[in-house]
């Protein structure tokens, strides 16, 4: 098994591909020990010192650091997934809350048409270039022309989300949908 690294805009976060799928549905989102209670292999990734986030997408880990240097690390992560592969237990357990783009929304029902288009902005242009940043993104609820989003993975806490959500996020949805005022973090 080969397990390929790269780096993310946020250098706290470091994204693993291990060549094989991850999660066919959803993400994952594990930013404590008792969040990663839900998967055996963040689990394991929690035991390497300093490790303080694991999150899941399609076909990634994205692991992020509270101190430490990638080098010394980085042997000790691959080792642990490539572990967890071989061992053929499951990447999360039954009850596991896969993290579900419609949960919890908020939007009045006479916006429901524009809600659908900046959906579909941010599902067909934001985040798959979001998960090839080691995150994910979205939507939570519109309100007075205010987007309000989730960022998770090597996006939450990256020093560059603001400017992210602000300059390329929020002109994106003006562009397409002029009803759009700002783009909010939620």
């Amino acid at each position: 098994m080969f397990i390929q690294t790269e780096a993310t805009p946020n250098p706290a976060t470091l994204k693993f591909l291990p060549g094989r799928p991850v999660l066919e549905n959803g993400t994952l989102d594990m930013p404590t020990l008792e969040a990663a209670s839900q998967s055996p292999l963040a689990l394991r990734l929690f035991e390497v010192p300093n490790v303080g986030g694991v999150f899941f997408g399609s076909d990634f880990i994205a692991v992020t650091k509270t101190d430490g240097d990638w080098q010394q690390m980085k042997p000790a992560i691959l080792g642990a997934i490539m572990e967890h592969y071989m061992s053929g237990a499951p990447l999360v357990a039954s009850d596991a809350h896969v993290e579900n783009t419609a949960a919890d929304e908020f939007f009045d029902a006479k916006d429901a048409e524009t809600v659908a288009t900046i959906k579909d902005l941010i599902e067909t242009r934001v985040r798959p270039a979001v998960a090839g940043d080691g995150g994910d993104i979205t939507f939570r609820g519109y309100k007075e022309g205010i987007v309000y989003l989730n960022m998770r993975g090597a996006c939450s806490g990256c020093p560059s989300s603001t400017a992210t959500l602000k300059h390329g996020i929020q002109n994106l949805l003006r562009h397409f949908v002029p009803d759009v005022i700002e783009v909010r973090p939620m």
